[in-house]
């Protein structure tokens, strides 16, 4: 055989190995997906109970697991049927806040389509519908393939936007077989996450080969997306949205009017704790009481648990921690004023930076214990000193640039936390400070919206 037929013949041969190869990857991801679509409907048998029984329990509609089952009412849809819509994922609050300084952009630049908003938790739904830009909001839909079937087919979007890192594969194929762009945008893998990632990236590679651009928060999270599978030339460090948040500082007179509605005495220094967890509010609690005796100001503590449907676990806390407390909802115009040393529970939605604003102090929640905190900014964003806990992995770069601006204080413990909160409290001109350092970090870490809208731009038509 001569060299040009050995050449053909090694062609062919790469070629046949190369289809058997594809075949293979093929045949095993068809594996997977039904041994996950399997898993999806033995989770059926529990979620759908569940969310009936929670309905059930804390008053909320069935609207919601309709939603979750694809079903949609002819009103919902009428706000973007037969329109240009485009489609964004946000899974709860933090996500949803961040969304939304990119769909103002969005509706500035883009104002022809129509905005729908979906959400996992009740809590970040409650924020999306807030949003005077956002036209329709839903829950997300259970990751059935049906059901996701049927939502693509519903509302019809030009294009996906997915928040930070959520990853569903029946929504994600759905989408790509239905040839609709999508976007990861404001994106990260923790330091937690990361190593399982890695240990699932032969099932990770097939779905996020199918998104059309990855607008990561940082290089760090850009490489490791890269390592996973995300394919090369579509990951970009775009910076994190959250610093692009267009809260402003609240002036004198809005704190007065503010102190007035919730029942707050003038005079007196205010500790906000929000997004808190199960195991912090006891450490938080056995703090405020030490920390009211070291201080030389009076000190009323606002207690706000990340998910209110605990309040009844909080207010059993409150009793037997002999605490005098009252709650957000039942605040009305003309009641007594809250006495120095009693509590103030929130359990209302969407109130968390209009009672950052009031404070004096902030901590972040989910920081004491190890669920990885929240987010850091939002009191940044204020202009307050913010305090948190050792758990902060998910916000890990955010706290290193808080710490190192003169803007955040971090504690490795109960002790630690109330020695900081009483030198803090105790000097309010550091506290301003503090406060100031936090604008700056803001400003100087701004436009990641503008970089994340360019690569948007390339997918609409």
């Amino acid at each position: 055989m001569n060299r040009r037929g050995l050449i053909c013949s090694e062609n062919g041969c790469k070629k046949r190995c190369w289809r058997i190869k594809n075949r293979q990857k093929h045949i095993w991801n068809h594996m997977v997906y039904s041994l996950y679509n399997l898993l999806l409907l033995l989770s059926a048998l529990f979620l759908v109970p569940y969310y009936l029984l929670r309905g059930l329990r804390y008053g909320k509609s069935r609207r919601g697991i309709r939603e979750r089952l694809g079903l949609y009412s002819s009103e919902q849809l009428s706000a973007i049927q037969s329109k240009r819509t485009i489609w964004v994922h946000a899974v709860s609050v933090g996500e949803t806040r961040a969304a939304m300084t990119l769909i103002k952009q969005f509706r500035l630049k883009y104002p022809e389509f129509q905005i729908l908003v979906t959400n996992v938790t009740e809590t970040g739904h409650a924020v999306a519908l807030k949003a005077k830009e956002v036209d329709l909001c839903l829950f997300f839909p259970f990751d059935f393939s049906w059901a996701v079937r049927r939502a693509l087919n519903t509302v019809n979007p030009e294009l996906i936007i997915i928040v930070e890192t959520e990853l569903w594969p029946n929504f994600i194929t759905q989408a790509s077989q239905s040839n609709i762009p999508m976007i990861l945008v404001n994106g990260r893998i923790s330091d937690r996450s990361f190593p399982r990632y890695r240990c699932g990236r032969f099932l990770l590679k097939p779905i996020l080969e199918r998104f059309s651009a990855f607008c990561m928060q940082s290089q760090i999270d850009a490489e490791r997306i890269a390592v996973l599978g995300a394919p090369d030339g579509r990951v970009e460090n775009t910076g994190n949205l959250k610093f692009d948040h267009d809260l402003k500082k609240v002036t004198a007179i809005q704190v007065q009017q503010q102190k007035e509605q919730y029942r707050l005495p003038q005079q007196v220094a205010i500790f906000v704790a929000g997004s808190t967890h199960a195991g912090e509010e006891k450490q938080l609690l056995d703090a405020y009481r030490q920390i009211s005796a070291q201080i030389d100001r009076e000190l009323i503590l606002i207690l706000i648990p990340r998910h209110p449907e605990r309040k009844r676990e909080v207010e059993a806390l409150l009793k037997e921690s002999k605490f005098q407390y009252r709650l957000r909802s039942s605040l009305q115009k003309g009641d007594n004023l809250l006495s120095p040393g009693e509590v103030l529970l929130v359990d209302t939605l969407g109130e968390v930076l209009d009672f950052y604003s009031i404070a004096d102090l902030v901590f972040v929640g989910g920081s004491l214990v190890p669920i990885g905190g929240h987010n850091l900014l939002e009191a940044a964003l204020l202009a307050k000193p913010v305090i948190f806990g050792p758990f902060i992995q998910n916000f890990k770069e955010i706290s290193a640039k808080l710490i190192r601006a003169g803007a955040g204080v971090k504690v490795t413990n109960q002790q630690g936390f109330v020695r900081q909160s009483v030198i803090l409290l105790n000097d309010p001109v550091r506290c301003r400070a503090m406060g100031e350092a936090g604008s700056s970090l803001i400003v100087e870490n701004a436009g990641t919206t503008e970089r994340t809208m360019r690569h948007i731009s390339k997918f609409l038509r």
